[in-house]
């Protein structure tokens, strides 16, 4: 499962969904992860696709902050050393999320492949990838709106 850092706070429940056959690529999200930035929390929705246990790209879509990581989150080590920004005018959560899941399915053979996964990337199965990415649109949708509840309890900034 993605990695997860000190201080970190979660809320609705995650899933995890099969890309490959085998299921050792797999993508995951996060409803809400809650993180703090020069002192003032932000948050939203976060998608993962990894490889066995190695993260590999992660989607941050945490709103005007929101970015993603690629090249390999996790072999890169830091977080700043995979970061990068979402395109311009690409500032709320509900587009970051369909961009998000959109570059998986049109690119993520690419995106496994950058990351020096290509025997993963051969794995991925598109029906596979589909059926994973509609699982996680509708438990998005089922889990609520957990960044305006979090909003409205003071643990992310509006």
């Amino acid at each position: 499962m993605a990695t997860k850092l000190p201080g970190e706070k979660y809320l609705g429940h995650t899933l995890h969904v099969p890309l490959s056959s085998d299921g050792q690529v797999a993508a995951y999200v996060w409803p809400l992860r809650i993180l703090t930035i020069q002192g003032s929390g932000v948050g939203g929705p976060t998608i993962g696709v990894e490889v066995g246990n190695e993260e590999v790209v992660r989607f941050d879509c945490h709103d005007t902050p929101g970015h993603w990581h690629g090249g390999g989150y996790d072999r890169l080590e830091r977080p700043g050393n995979s970061h990068r920004d979402f395109p311009e005018g690409l500032q709320r959560v509900a587009d970051q999320v369909a961009w998000a899941l959109q570059q998986i399915q049109e690119r993520g053979k690419e995106l496994l492949e950058e990351a020096e996964h290509g025997p993963a990337a051969q794995m991925l199965e598109p029906s596979l990838v589909q059926a994973g990415l509609d699982s996680i649109k509708a438990h998005l949708a089922k889990e609520g709106d957990l960044r305006a509840k979090a909003i409205a309890d003071n643990l992310i900034a509006p």
